[in-house]
């Protein structure tokens, strides 16, 4: 089972340590969003080099392939991907919700496999069967996606993710204590919807908290002041599908996020996008073709200590598999690091210099 130990608060930044079966997380941390059992382009070899403490996987892409039944049989995520490290599922609500012919009820969704068309159905307790057969350490409730911005479609995916939670829960518990559960606090941009998401969530017997829906850190930082405020201070939180740009980072940190996890990093390093200390570049840019110093100066990860920005541009250019894998091994130790070091900030008592400095330096303000 999950513990959580709190080694520092500074408003509510705060720098502890999430102890599973598989190992710790000394947080804050980002995980490696690791979709289908893989960050995309990188070995998990890779992953451990870089610095990476966690993954999280998708349970909606598990269960279409290869099956969650297989993945227990391999003995679990960690097992079947070689990872053996701390481990996440998310629940999958996400990707499902966003399916075109996704058809919903009380009792939960259908869907049509986008791989061969197979008719699925999840629903709160098969979610957190597949979650427990997929054995990761940490998984989510399912929670219902809002089909858009509106007040009105906000609450009524909240309320039914409520519903859900209580059913997740209840299911939870028959599968003994081997792996713990988040709940997932919904709400959108509605701070009052927040604060009563948050509040239903708190009064639940789960382990933890993610924090679903937030696709923008546009107001961001008061509704991680507003939920983080109400949720026990002695349960870890995960905000969901945030990083692609690293202010998010420093602003869920210092508003009291635990774990991040995004896609984002890698995601755009396999289209040339890559992050500097100066602000992120694209090295498929002409000007790039004859520069041959490092993308980032002072940057320790295998890209920057054995490649220059011209070989990088020429093997984009040319359309070089080794082309994506460098550059996400760049972008991902950039997160990572980055996360690491507003840890040591924190524990040190100048979180606000390093951030002032960061965005300084990338003109992220």
């Amino acid at each position: 089972m999950l513990k959580f130990e709190i080694e520092k608060k500074s408003g509510l930044a705060r720098v502890g340590v999430i102890h599973t079966p598989h190992g710790d997380i000394k947080t804050p941390a980002f995980v490696g969003a690791a979709t289908r059992a893989t960050v995309k382009a990188l070995t998990m070899k890779q992953m451990r080099d870089l610095g990476s403490q966690a993954i999280l996987a998708n349970t909606y892409h598990l269960i279409l392939a290869p099956g969650s039944d297989l993945i227990e049989k391999a003995g679990g995520l960690a097992k079947f991907s070689s990872w053996n490290g701390p481990t996440f599922t998310d629940s999958g609500g996400f990707q499902i919700f966003s399916l075109p012919d996704v058809k919903i009820s009380e009792n939960g969704v259908t869907f049509k496999s986008h791989i061969n068309g197979d008719q699925f159905e999840m629903t709160p307790e098969s979610s957190m069967r597949d979650q427990w057969k997929i054995g990761a350490d940490i998984h989510m409730a399912f929670d219902h996606l809002a089909k858009s911005d509106s007040y009105e479609d906000m609450k009524t995916a909240m309320d039914r993710t409520h519903r859900w939670l209580d059913r997740c829960v209840a299911e939870h518990k028959k599968m003994g204590n081997k792996q713990s559960l988040y709940a997932v606090v919904q709400g959108g941009t509605f701070n009052d919807l927040r604060a009563e998401s948050a509040r239903y969530c708190a009064s639940k017997d789960v382990d933890g908290f993610g924090i679903g829906g937030v696709f923008t850190a546009n107001g961001m930082d008061e509704m991680l002041k507003t939920v983080n405020s109400i949720l026990p201070e002695d349960k870890p939180r995960h905000l969901l599908g945030m990083g692609q740009e690293p202010i998010d980072l420093f602003v869920g940190a210092e508003f009291g996020i635990d774990t991040f996890d995004c896609v984002g990093p890698t995601r755009m390093a396999r289209n040339g996008s890559l992050y500097t200390l100066d602000g992120r570049i694209n090295i498929k840019n002409a000007k790039f073709k004859t520069d041959f110093s490092k993308v980032m100066e002072d940057c320790d990860c295998e890209c920057c200590k054995n490649y220059n920005r011209a070989y990088l541009h020429h093997l984009f250019k040319t359309d070089e598999i080794t082309a994506k894998i460098l550059a996400s091994i760049h972008n991902e130790h950039f997160v990572v690091k980055t996360v690491d070091k507003i840890r040591e900030s924190i524990l040190d008592g100048n979180f606000a210099d390093y951030k002032n400095y960061f965005c300084i330096s990338s003109n992220t303000y």
